[in-house]
């Protein structure tokens, strides 16, 4: 299975999940709170990342779910 990284953008007015160098989004919501929530059942399956993006388009929020290395640097 591929991990792609979950990208939470702004859609037509709406919410998508899109994965990492797709297309087309994987599914389209009314509120960002549901994509969120979309999006990290898709990360936790695939041990990837959500990325969630403002209405302008930048990254506000990152997270990662089971990919993160152990132990932490810093």
């Amino acid at each position: 299975m591929t991990r792609k990284n979950q990208h939470v953008v702004p859609h037509d007015d709406k919410w998508a999940v899109r994965g990492a160098g797709n297309s087309k989004v994987t599914k389209q919501f009314d509120t960002q709170r549901e994509a969120i929530e979309h999006a990290r059942g898709i990360a936790n399956n695939q041990q990837s990342e959500v990325l969630v993006h403002n209405k302008q388009g930048q990254i506000r929020e990152r997270n990662s779910y089971g990919n993160d290395p152990f132990p932490l640097k810093g």
